[in-house]
């Protein structure tokens, strides 16, 4: 008598990032930015109060600046972040496939463009997923990153008779792996291009506020920063921590990646490298600000050999690392 045959149990896996605009004009930046600016994971103050502040003020001033500094980094396939992560998503289902084949089904969301976190789940579903891994692609968690995809979940349960079985990747800022992955993408870059005076870990800023209130982003920065420092060997003068991307008046945690590089342009360093540990792939915030803008800053104020280190992308040691999370996420 032949035994039944059984199906393997399809895991679903969502790569989930920020999101973008679909091209580099005012119109499209205006139409990511509004989802991302009203919410109130981002934005803390009422709608009475912020709403005109950002229709009238905000809006039309930074999605025609915006949208000038996505053009300076626009791909021919599109936004990086959106491309790197298709990438992502394309490795990782390869090295699902040749470790467990048949078994994993790997898609991308974002939190403030298409796709959307309900449609990717909704499409697992209709692959007959019975279990979905959520990971966030922030290693830091903040209540500004991860927090906004976890209350999108939240609103998929209360709308579904019978939801897919979610687990989801807090964060992963200590992860062996990861901590190792990063080290390794420093040392290589070291070995082609020479060791500089100064590494600086320039991770995305939050208001100082948020931290004040309870969110644990800073003291998961620091903590990866000293595992980096700590892998790479570096002493205490040898690296520095800042954070980027400020938004407002209000005040944002500091030390400022800006305000870290003209004091090292004043000490008129031979050399300079920036590592962005926050991010998982390359974007708007690290090709245009980190690598230009910042860069600029650094000069100006009389450094010399600045050098931008990429995330790590698509790369094997980080699709191995991603691997690594959603299996150790998994039911069973």
């Amino acid at each position: 008598m032949n035994s039944p045959e059984y199906e393997i149990e399809k895991i679903g896996v969502i790569l989930a990032n920020l999101g973008s605009p679909t091209e580099p004009s005012p119109k499209e930046v205006r139409s990511f930015l509004i989802p991302f600016l009203h919410d109130y994971r981002v934005i803390e103050l009422t709608r009475w109060l912020w709403c005109p502040i950002l229709y009238g003020i905000i809006l039309p001033f930074r999605s025609v600046k915006s949208a000038k500094n996505y053009a300076k980094v626009w791909w021919p396939e599109g936004s990086p972040l959106r491309v790197i992560t298709q990438r992502q998503v394309s490795a990782l289902q390869s090295y699902m496939d040749e470790t467990n084949p048949g078994r994993y089904v790997v898609t991308e969301a974002y939190s403030y463009s298409a796709p959307s976190l309900e449609s990717a789940l909704d499409k697992l579903a209709d692959q007959n997923a019975e279990q979905v891994v959520l990971l966030p692609l922030y290693p830091q968690y903040s209540a500004t990153s991860t927090a906004p995809l976890l209350d999108q979940l939240g609103k998929y349960f209360q709308s579904r008779r019978n939801p897919l079985q979610v687990s989801y990747v807090r964060s992963y800022f200590r992860n062996a792996h990861y901590i190792d992955a990063l080290a390794q993408s420093v040392k290589k870059y070291w070995s082609e291009h020479g060791q500089a005076d100064v590494l600086l870990m320039s991770f995305h800023g939050i208001p100082q506020l948020f931290a004040d209130k309870g969110d644990p982003y800073p003291q998961e920065c620091e903590a990866t920063a000293q595992l980096i420092a700590q892998a790479l060997g570096l002493q205490s003068h040898q690296w520095q921590i800042s954070f980027q991307s400020r938004l407002g008046r209000a005040q944002w945690l500091t030390p400022s990646t800006s305000d870290s590089l003209e004091l090292l342009g004043n000490k008129k360093l031979a050399s300079v490298q920036v590592i962005c540990p926050g991010f998982s792939v390359d974007c708007l915030e690290t090709l245009e600000e980190i690598e230009m803008e910042n860069a600029e800053i650094y000069q100006t104020a009389g450094g010399n050999g600045y050098q931008y280190i990429s995330c790590l992308n698509d790369s094997s040691d980080h699709i191995q690392m991603m691997a690594e999370l959603v299996k150790s996420h998994q039911v069973g």
